[in-house]
């Protein structure tokens, strides 16, 4: 007999209350198995898959690609007995008997501490839930049939995909779902395509779906698209950081001759042979080295607690731009690592986070953040710090530039730096000598051995 277990969308970093739905990697009908990626979803700090728990046949799901989804919703059914070998469990059972069975439904991989299964939150659907076969009267009593897909009849050869609230709203609206193609990922016909449908704009059916702008409006020629994920979370945070702390931002301009000379030395060398050793790589150097000599911008305000706390580690955040939008993972214990192994994080790390894979541990607990605007050939900028750090630091292009050096003009390889600190932590002497510093290791990189 069936046995039904839904699978709830789970805390997967701490402090999670909700996520969007990315992509399906399963359909009704699939066979599952433990641990098997059934969904891609966006939280506020990456894109995470999700494996599911049990093994058996997908009978629906619950959600579709592109909804926001709270934390502990059910997203997908699974009967984990499809072949009905599994014996029912007496009534009268005593709740210590049934102590293993339910460790059995506990989840094994990416998941928070919350068993699954253990409180359910009704799902607003025209289909009912299906009812778990424990609760049938007799053994004998047929379970019920897993739900179907609410189907319509092919008109065409064409059947659209929609799910039932989608359903429902096209029928209010008077939008005959035949006529569409959806926007979601598989042809998944969503609100929105409805909404544009009602508007005279949708895409007809058999327009590829590659091709159906999900927030464009011909009749206004604007694209609208939901702030929702990576695009939220920074801008909260953004808001937090620019009405919490005091900024100041402090600009230096730098002659980095030496250490391009350096760097094209050291990449000729065999320590370095395939290694890809950017300018970056020495930025985060100098950073590391000059703020053993200046901690205060390494430190945090606690406002809670009415401290400055002052770490002895340097937890590294890089600023990275993705498809997803910006996220900010961290190299941790920067301030261990030498030149070479600096180099190398870095080149994993933005691999990573260009590909969206970057995890949401990756980037919690960051100390201090540098963010490379010269890889956009941008000279410089005023930054905002990230939430719970007190600095962070703009590497500009590096351009040839007429130079003053030794009373002649040369052309030489400058860059600009600038530092933006928390002037509740950072005076600006100490936020002044640490720019210094930092300019002072890249102009000769020489100058280290002295730190």
């Amino acid at each position: 007999m069936p046995e039904y277990k839904q699978f709830p969308l789970s805390d997967t970093a701490e402090g999670l209350t909700e996520a969007d739905i990315l992509a399906w990697r399963v359909k009704p009908g699939d066979t599952v198995t433990v641990n098997q990626i059934v969904v891609e979803v966006e939280t506020a700090k990456a894109a995470v898959e999700l494996p599911i728990p049990w093994a058996g046949v997908v009978t629906e799901l619950h959600v579709e690609p592109g909804q926001t989804v709270e934390v502990g919703t059910p997203i997908l059914t699974v009967d984990v007995d499809p072949d009905g070998k599994a014996s029912p469990a007496p009534a009268a059972a005593p709740a210590a008997e049934s102590a293993p069975a339910e460790e059995e439904m506990k989840p094994l991989v990416g998941y928070g501490s919350k068993a699954a299964g253990t409180t359910r939150r009704a799902r607003k659907s025209a289909t009912p839930a299906p009812a778990p076969v424990a609760a049938a009267p007799t053994p004998a009593a047929p379970a019920p049939a897993a739900p179907a897909p609410v189907a319509e009849t092919p008109r065409g050869g064409y059947v659209p995909l929609a799910k039932p609230p989608v359903r429902k709203l096209a029928k209010d609206l008077g939008v005959d779902l035949h006529s569409l193609t959806g926007s979601a990922d598989g042809g998944v016909i969503t609100r929105e395509d409805v909404h544009r449908a009602a508007n005279g704009s949708a895409a007809p059916a058999g327009t590829p779906v590659s091709t159906v702008d999900s927030g464009y409006d011909p009749a206004t020629r604007e694209r609208r698209v939901p702030i929702k994920g990576v695009r939220k979370a920074t801008a909260a945070a953004m808001v937090q950081s620019a009405y919490t702390a005091p900024h100041v931002t402090e600009f230096l301009t730098v002659d980095v001759t030496p250490m391009m000379e350096l760097r094209e030395k050291l990449k000729k060398s065999r320590e370095f042979s395939g290694v890809k050793l950017t300018p970056l790589a020495f930025a985060a150097k100098a950073v590391c080295l000059a703020a053993k000599r200046t901690p205060d911008v390494n430190a945090v305000w606690d406002e809670a607690a009415q401290e400055i706390v002052y770490k002895d580690y340097v937890h590294l955040g890089i600023a990275a731009a993705t498809p997803r939008g910006l996220v900010v993972p961290k190299i941790r214990d920067a301030d261990s690592l030498s030149l070479k192994e600096l180099a190398v994080a870095l080149t994993e790390l933005t691999d990573v986070a260009r590909e969206g894979k970057t995890t949401p541990a990756a980037m919690l607990g960051g100390t201090f953040t540098i963010t490379n605007v010269g890889v956009f050939g941008v000279d410089t900028g005023t930054p905002i710090i990230n939430p719970g750090e007190s600095a962070i630091l703009a590497v500009g292009a590096i351009r040839d530039t007429p130079w003053v050096v030794d009373g002649e003009i040369k052309v030489r390889k400058v860059m600009q730096l600038s530092l933006s600190f928390d002037h509740r932590v950072v005076d600006g002497q100490q936020g002044s000598e640490f720019l210094a510093d930092v300019g002072a290791l890249l102009a000769d990189p020489a100058v280290a051995i002295t730190y």
